[in-house]
């Protein structure tokens, strides 16, 4: 999984999971920033759940830590940016 983290290959249904197991302590141990990160991340994607979890676990949050984990997630995305298309440019017929 981080080889695709660190591609951007992560689908939002995968950073919504990295979520999850962060928030639960399901095969890591439990880190509420993290998991705040990640829901964000899935959230801004797409995914619909993500964002009302990311709102559970906010409100067991203090702010600084939401603040830590929006950092987080922003830093992700700029350095995991997707490629933007091609300018077109339009020329007037002669």
């Amino acid at each position: 999984m981080a080889d695709l983290q660190d591609q951007g290959l992560i689908t939002p249904e995968a950073m919504f999971e990295l979520g999850m197991k962060y928030a639960s302590g399901r095969e890591v141990p439990i880190d509420l920033i993290t998991a705040h990160k990640w829901f964000n991340i899935a959230a801004t994607k797409g995914h619909a759940e993500a964002a009302q979890r990311r709102r559970e676990i906010a409100a067991e949050m203090s702010d600084s830590e939401i603040g830590q984990a929006q950092r987080a997630a922003r830093d992700w995305l700029k350095a995991h940016a997707e490629p933007s298309a091609p300018a077109v440019v339009l020329r007037a017929a002669a």
